[in-house]
């Protein structure tokens, strides 16, 4: 049987219809944080889930507690009982011609009975295959769905389905989705409106990155890196910048324009920020705002000041003062994702009062500027960042956070590219991106599954930074990172902070156990 091209892949955008009234679902990949959001929600419907990845984690023990199968393998064996039950189903049917009610009953409990029949529905067996960009079309668990029939979908397919549920709040942006989407829950939850949330980071309020509320709010991340951002058609859409971030499936800035040009006339009220020159060029906006106090936004702020526990500004509504909001997450770059909140928050009816008290405790989202422990009197951030303009923005705050003993502290900037095309793409632009840490070390890069084309190395970019920054040491291997940090770079005092999307925070807690162990 030919392959087939997962919706939501280059060249298939098109959106497929999701069955939300009783079929099963199955994720090849359910460990992933976009995935796993999913199947919460749809276990928290009480609908049939199962799913497989490489590898059982914290994310994965919540789905098995909701009653989700989870398989730690990729497997087409992960398929059987379905195959099992469907089969059983075909001969019933055709039996079921020549038999009386009573023997046809028999025949069904006796055909079904070593199947596993809480993975399936009566009717529909076969179960609805959610897969991400991320699985290969040979994946032998993706090839077996095929073979068997099963309908197959992207994961947009089934965030668009539930989008169109609700009235729904979808963030995208090139950089600051998770932290605002997840903002604008926040504020929500806390305002008593019980949403739904889907968010592509955890967050201790809703223990997790998903959330089933019994409102008619959803708040949706929507990622435009694969453009599946096209099929989502939300109450309100909200961008928060756009650049080049995925050279891996865009040719240039140009199509990732189109991508969010195409979302924005899908929106019924699009908010933008006109800080971003492509959003302030390209698309027509229902509601802006700007940290710049003389640009007309309807939104934006005067009298700020940033400071080593968060930021405080005065917030202005076309013209007219709102209040004071004091944030305690760090960085213009966050009072611009709080100052979108605000704005959809007063779109939906929301007091300002109601707002500001709850974005004033809103401590953002794990891997965005999350500080994993401290021993040896140095602080060990971890942070999502990958992006030149999210480190340099990052470590801008990095900056904030050590601004009252300077002298005595350092930041630490430990980075692990992301994707060769990435490192490739940005190579110029990450050389400069490193200006606020006092000292970078760069380890190897990270495929994410990709060929190396060009035969970028970690040692490469640790060159081109090193040429724009005075103390660079490359060490690419993350096994022994944690004793090359403690023995040669860490010292008390230091903010040291590992930035990447890879796995690179896995080697956090070795190496505060380093110190702890002493």
């Amino acid at each position: 049987m030919k392959s087939q091209n997962i919706s939501g892949s280059e060249g298939d955008l098109r959106v497929k219809k999701i069955d939300l009234n009783g079929r099963a679902f199955h994720f090849i990949g359910i460990g992933g944080i976009g995935m796993s959001a999913l199947a919460h929600i749809v276990a928290k419907r009480q609908l049939p889930v199962s799913g497989s990845d490489l590898r059982t984690s914290h994310i994965t023990d919540r789905l098995e507690a909701l009653g989700a199968k989870i398989f730690a393998r990729q497997e087409a064996r992960n398929l059987e009982p379905f195959a099992m039950v469907n089969s059983a189903n075909s001969r019933t049917l055709s039996s079921i011609a020549t038999a009386n009610g009573e023997t046809a009953a028999k025949l069904v409990a006796t055909q079904v009975k070593n199947c596993d029949r809480d993975l399936a529905t009566a009717g529909n067996d076969l179960p609805q295959i959610i897969c991400s960009t991320a699985i290969n079309p040979s994946n032998p668990e993706y090839q077996e769905a095929i073979t068997l029939g099963c309908p197959i979908f992207h994961r947009s397919d089934l965030l668009a389905a539930l989008i169109n549920e609700y009235s729904s709040i979808a963030v995208s942006g090139t950089h600051g989705k998770t932290t605002t989407s997840s903002a604008i829950a926040y504020m929500l939850l806390a305002a008593g409106l019980d949403p739904t949330i889907i968010v592509g980071g955890e967050v201790d309020a809703w223990e997790g990155n998903a959330r089933a509320g019994e409102s008619e709010y959803l708040v949706a991340e929507a990622d435009e890196s694969d453009g599946s951002l096209v099929k989502h058609f939300p109450a309100i859409g909200v961008i928060t910048n756009i650049e080049l971030d995925h050279p891996d499936r865009y040719q240039d800035l140009t199509e990732v324009i189109e991508i969010f040009q195409t979302f924005a006339q899908q929106c019924e009220t699009l908010i933008g920020c006109i800080d971003d020159p492509n959003i302030k060029q390209h698309l027509k906006l229902d509601i802006s705002y700007s940290l710049e106090p003389d640009s007309n936004a309807d939104y934006l702020v005067k009298n700020v000041t940033y400071h080593d526990r968060g930021s405080q500004a005065d917030i202005w509504e076309r013209g007219k003062f709102l209040g004071t909001l004091n944030l305690k997450l760090l960085g213009a770059h966050n009072l611009s994702n709080a100052l979108s909140a605000i704005a959809a928050g007063r779109k939906i009816g929301l007091e300002f009062a109601t707002i500001a008290d709850s974005l004033a405790s809103f401590t953002g989202t794990k891997r965005r500027f999350e500080l994993r422990g401290e021993a040896n009197q140095i602080r060990f951030i971890d942070d999502y960042a990958h992006h030149p303009k999210e480190i340099a923005v990052t470590l801008v705050a990095a900056k904030l956070r050590i601004s009252q003993n300077p002298e005595k502290q350092r930041v630490v900037a430990v980075f692990q590219a992301h994707r060769y095309s990435r490192a490739q793409a940005f190579l110029t632009e990450f050389a400069t991106a490193f200006n606020d840490a006092d000292l970078v070390v760069v380890t190897d890069i990270y495929s994410a599954g990709e060929t190396n084309s060009t035969g970028i190395t970690g040692q490469q970019l640790a060159n081109a930074i090193a040429k724009h920054h005075p103390q660079v040491h490359y060490h690419g291997d993350l096994s022994s990172l944690p004793e090359f940090l403690q023995a040669q770079i860490l010292q008390p005092g230091d903010l040291a902070i590992f930035l990447g999307a890879g796995n690179l925070n896995q080697t956090i807690p070795k190496t505060i156990s380093l110190y702890e162990d002493r």
